[in-house]
């Protein structure tokens, strides 16, 4: 009896183990010229959002279930998208291959001053400050938010009673991928990745917006200009965060007052 009863301790052990890595994918991430495998690249699941990334070996493992889609993302490679399918959770590791991409850089300009000696000849040629104060933002010393002339508070107040606003579309068409920030918020390892990114590529997959519509996003946020120019990922995402919790506040004042 005794004998039985530890073959069946050891067969549901197994079942729960098995039933936990199954809720997992394995695999290797590849250079798709020389085979190579690449080390740090950025693996996100869409769905869960969650992050990881690859080992000097190329290998990365990350929680996923059937039809999750998982994002692969590395500095001078095509991102791709992959599907996790049942036979991938079911018969392990898989190899992903990253094509290298073509980057031509931007010639780049460089206006030297020249003084006149005239006064006010000469101070129209300095560039403008733009004298706003950021909070709250991650890597930044300071708490709260920026606000310029006008607060973000008072913009988004605009966005509520004219339904015809930038912001009012923006969050109020799109509260599945918004609600997305909090999680990314949450998960170390995605904050992480975001902390040494400027490409803003990961924030415009999970929040299914393009390049244009998200610094849009953050300018009618009022933030500034070079904020949104210098700013990591990470710190973009705490400024749309920030902004989008104002908004939701400020939006259920007004419905009850309706």
């Amino acid at each position: 009896m005794k004998n039985c009863l530890l073959l069946f301790t050891f067969i549901l052990t197994s079942a729960i183990c098995i039933g936990q890595e199954a809720n997992k994918v394995i695999g290797v991430v590849i250079n798709s010229s020389n085979d190579s495998p690449l080390e740090n690249v950025n693996i996100v699941n869409l769905n869960q959002v969650i992050g990881t990334i690859t080992n000097k070996k190329g290998e990365f493992e990350i929680s996923a279930k059937i039809n999750d889609t998982l994002h692969f993302s590395y500095l001078g490679f095509k991102s791709i998208k992959v599907k996790v399918t049942n036979d991938w959770l079911k018969f392990g590791s898989s190899k992903i291959a990253l094509t290298e991409s073509a980057l031509a850089l931007e010639k780049v300009v460089v206006n030297q001053l020249r003084l006149t000696g005239y006064l006010e000849v000469d101070i129209k040629q300095l560039p403008v400050i733009n004298d706003n104060y950021r909070y709250s933002i991650s890597g930044l010393p300071s708490t709260g938010y920026e606000a310029g002339s006008r607060g973000a508070v008072n913009k988004i107040i605009g966005s509520i009673f004219n339904p015809a606003d930038f912001l009012h579309r923006m969050f109020g068409k799109k509260p599945n991928e918004l609600r997305k920030l909090k999680k990314m918020k949450e998960d170390d390892e995605i904050r992480n990745l975001l902390a040494s990114r400027f490409d803003r590529e990961m924030l415009t997959v999970l929040l299914q917006v393009d390049r244009v519509d998200l610094d849009e996003i953050v300018n009618q946020c009022d933030y500034s200009k070079g904020f949104i120019q210098t700013a990591n990922d990470l710190q973009i995402l705490d400024a749309i965060s920030e902004c989008y919790e104002e908004y939701k506040l400020l939006s259920r004042g007004r419905s009850k007052r309706l």
